[in-house]
């Protein structure tokens, strides 16, 4: 039972680390105690409960989280911290041990957070706590989340856990196996978001495009039902394995009046060796495919591209196919992430290692692709006209949005008006802002 009397007056700082669907959680998070009574902390205010939300992708990424914790415990000494999230489920004992932390929640326990901070903080628990399941096929819950926090756009959880158990990773290990709620939760969810007055949504989850396991439904069928929800104007799927972007869900995104000619496929590496090395369900020729037919039917989508560099056996002939590879592929931007060695996965078994400064020699040569590819994408943008859902910008900065296929516009803070936030406006491209990382506009009617 909650006493939700507890909750009232109480103040919370929130602090997420990794992806879009963590941070869609920890949205959903501060919602929940929200409508209980809990005020989000002002800045420089001492809080009275903290959450952190965390990721395990890298080994980088585990040393953040525990930075992020000892630097909330120290700027919030009395409050009540609470650690869940990815690092949690696959380090729960060691995160158990850092002073100040009281209370950690796996995968399955973050799903029921308000039930644990009733049983513990409300009730002046004065031992740390854990509570994590300790084997994949256990994790089994499914934490709903729909929510923009201080964002324009609602992040939609569609989806959680993988089934793949590629060979560098540990995410099945800290989300479990796929699971997924039905399509009419997540319509009702989309509904709901339209009633708030949300205008787009982005598709999350950990493998979308597996979407269906639990209720025997699929991808497409769930694309097709959103598209329907009156009040929302625009869809985007964020990252789709390529074996799963079939060229039925292609055509109707070509086809759609939602869902925007934007895609994020996760390619991980250019050659086809290291493809059978990571234990990817595809190779070159498929995914190659799926890019031109993306072209064929939507010329000026914009298509985001996963790679990882310097994973062992990843010799340097192989590099170099994955390099030219992509260097002939009609895509638009390279999301370039560093091999990071993790405990228990079977990449520790591959004999090649890659030396630390060869990895970002590469990793500096692939985003130097990447910034010449988007950056042509851009300018053959320049001069035309275009819809731009803008969000809201901070006082005295410039504001942001993005057209449907995700070109990012500033406007000047002279020009920037608090009425265009949330709004669907007319404009004319312009050239490059000041560091290339954006276009200026011209505001239209319409």
């Amino acid at each position: 039972m909650i006493d939700s009397s507890a909750f009232q007056g109480k103040t919370a700082a929130y602090y997420t680390l990794g992806c879009k669907l963590n941070f869609s959680e920890t949205s959903t998070f501060g919602q929940l105690l929200q409508q209980l009574g809990v005020r989000t902390a002002g800045k420089g205010e001492k809080a009275d409960l903290c959450l952190i939300n965390t990721c395990s992708v890298t080994e980088v990424a585990d040393h953040k989280c525990r930075q992020a914790i000892h630097r909330m415990v120290r700027n919030h000494p009395d409050a009540f911290v609470v650690v869940t999230g990815c690092y949690a489920q696959l380090e729960p004992y060691t995160i158990g041990k850092i002073e100040g932390v009281d209370l950690v929640l796996g995968a399955n326990e973050k799903a029921n957070l308000i039930q644990f901070l009733s049983d513990a903080w409300c009730s002046g628990q004065k031992e740390p706590v854990v509570h994590a399941v300790e084997k994949t096929r256990d994790i089994k819950t499914f934490a709903p989340s729909c929510s923009r926090g201080n964002r324009t756009r609602y992040f939609l959880k569609v989806q959680d856990g993988c089934d793949y158990f590629c060979t560098y990773c540990t995410i099945p290990f800290a989300r479990g196996f796929s699971r997924n709620p039905s399509i009419a939760s997540l319509v009702e969810q989309a509904r709901q978001a339209a009633s708030e007055g949300g205008k787009e949504i982005v598709l999350t989850g950990v493998n979308i495009g597996d979407f269906g396991h639990t209720t025997g439904e699929s991808f497409l069928d769930l694309v097709k039902a959103l598209d329907e929800v009156e009040g929302i104007s625009r869809y985007r799927i964020s990252s789709l394995e390529p074996n799963l972007l079939t060229d039925e869900l292609i055509e109707f995104c070509a086809t759609s009046r939602r869902f925007m000619p934007h895609f994020h496929i996760p390619l991980q590496s250019g050659s086809d060796e290291v493809l059978r090395l990571m234990h990817r369900r595809y190779d070159t020729a498929l995914f190659a495919h799926k890019i031109q037919l993306i072209k064929e039917r939507m010329p000026d989508a914009f298509i985001g591209v996963d790679v990882m560099v310097g994973t062992r056996g990843e010799t340097p002939e192989y590099f170099e196919a994955c390099y030219e590879f992509l260097s002939g592929l009609d895509i638009t931007q390279l999301h370039v992430f560093p091999y990071s060695e993790r405990p228990g996965t079977a990449a520790l078994r591959i004999p090649y290692v890659v030396s630390d400064q060869d990895k970002k020699l590469r990793s500096h040569r692939l985003l130097q692709l990447s910034d010449e590819k988007t950056q042509a994408f851009y300018a053959r943008h320049i001069g035309q006209t275009a819809e731009v859902l803008f969000e809201k910008a901070p006082r005295g900065k410039a504001m942001h949005g993005f057209t449907r296929n995700y070109i990012r516009v500033e406007l000047p803070p002279q020009e920037a008006r608090v009425e265009y936030d949330n709004q669907l406006m007319t404009v004319r491209l312009g050239e490059f802002n000041h560091d290339k990382t954006a276009l200026k506009v011209e505001m239209l009617k319409g």
